[in-house]
């Protein structure tokens, strides 16, 4: 008996909580796109003004077959990813410079608050006049898109820090470039990555209008394209790989947070 009590009990380490009702979330999208097939073909709505979801998914295996799709889908990520990297690392440096530095917040932040208030979609006409309509008007309305939330949520970010653990970092001996790594930066993660997500979505959105007008290549092109000759189906088919591809980004982009933010435990839905 004394042996047994002197073994060291070896302890399992809890395995991570699966939550069992992650399936919940596909049911209602089912719902809609059922509901939707049942009323094209139940005669409740009209199919050359919605065509049914399997109209819509045979259309886009004949276009991938043909390749075409493939093509446009890659000139509209080539497009986004540029304007979301030129807007996004301004929105960074500009939230960065105006939240670290008083004279940055008193030089750049009043004009950003100001310019934030103009549609930026509503620019499209000025900036037809200044950069034409050729490809740098589609990455410019992208970037303009995604500037603004980034800047925001990174100034946010950075002005919401406890200024208590800044001095605490100060006493402990740390130096400037110390206390931006070691507080600013893990403090501000949160706000920067909800920006993120927020100019990801802003550039899809602009990037539907830039594509529109005078496009050549890309899915908004293809829209357009099929608006001529009254293809509902390739129209809508260019929504759906518009909401796909937001959809993707945004769950690559909340996986990026739960990793690199993994020390954080906040408040869950029970």
């Amino acid at each position: 008996m004394t042996a047994l009590l002197d073994r060291p009990v070896l302890v399992k380490p809890a395995r991570p909580v699966v939550s069992r009702r992650r399936w919940l979330r596909a049911v209602t999208p089912l719902v809609l796109l059922a509901a939707w097939e049942g009323g094209v073909r139940g005669g409740l709505l009209d199919p050359d003004k919605l065509p049914a979801p399997s109209t819509v998914i045979a259309t886009g295996w004949r276009l991938a077959l043909e390749g075409t799709l493939g093509e446009y889908l890659l000139d509209s990520v080539q497009r986004a990813v540029l304007g979301l990297l030129i807007g996004g690392l301004l929105g960074l440096a500009l939230g960065t410079l105006a939240g670290l530095v008083r004279l940055g917040d008193d030089l750049v932040d009043p004009t950003v608050q100001m310019a934030r208030m103009l549609p930026h979609l509503g620019l499209v006409p000025l900036l037809i006049i200044w950069v034409g309509i050729g490809e740098s008007l589609k990455v410019t309305l992208v970037a303009l898109g995604a500037f603004f939330p980034i800047y925001l949520n990174t100034f946010s970010g950075i002005r919401n820090i406890d200024e208590r653990l800044v001095e605490a970092a100060r006493t402990c001996g740390l130096t400037a470039l110390e206390r931006v790594r070691h507080v600013v930066v893990p403090g501000a993660l949160p706000s920067l990555f909800l920006g993120v997500r927020l100019a990801f979505a802003a550039g899809w959105l602009s990037l539907v209008v830039g594509e529109q007008v005078n496009g050549q290549g890309g899915l908004g092109f293809m829209m357009m394209e099929a608006r001529e000759f009254s293809q509902t189906d390739v129209v809508v088919l260019g929504l759906v790989a518009y909401a796909l591809l937001g959809l993707l980004s945004d769950l690559l982009l909340r996986l990026g947070e739960r990793r690199l933010l993994a020390w954080r435990h906040g408040l869950r839905a029970r």
